[in-house]
């Protein structure tokens, strides 16, 4: 089992400085060692379990500008679960100013007093501008 969080919140800004810092130790510690755990980004298959780990690992390996920026929508909060929505800027990307950031859903899971781990992280491109929102 990862070494999990106290807070939701701890193991999302663990989640965030593992992506900046290249740091594959602290993001196997983010996320949940279950077979159940997922992964979805924009234009890729979903991946689960250690399809998850061995992806991250990738990505932290690979050329990808990362700096990314979080401003938190909303969180909820279900008990042992947590799902906390956000919007991503990638600040290493050079987008113009006032670009739309990726919009992401977190999802952690508290196992008792063993703390909290990521399950799910899902991002999608934002909707295109002056899209009316959806009732």
């Amino acid at each position: 089992m990862s070494v999990p969080f106290e807070t939701a919140q701890e193991a999302e800004d663990a989640f965030y400085d593992a992506l900046e810092g290249r740091d594959l130790d602290l993001m196997a510690r983010v996320w949940d060692d279950a077979p159940d755990i997922a992964c979805v980004l924009p234009m890729q298959p979903i991946v689960h379990g250690v399809q998850v780990r061995n992806m991250m690992r990738e990505l932290l390996r690979s050329q990808v500008p990362l700096d990314i920026r979080v401003t938190h929508i909303r969180w909820v909060d279900l008990g042992d679960v947590a799902i906390h929505y956000l919007e991503e800027h990638n600040d290493a990307a050079k987008l113009p100013p006032g670009a739309p950031g990726i919009l992401a859903t977190n999802v952690y899971r508290r196992r008792g007093e063993a703390g909290w781990t990521l399950i799910l992280h899902q991002n999608s491109p934002p909707p295109p501008k002056g899209a009316p929102p959806r009732a």
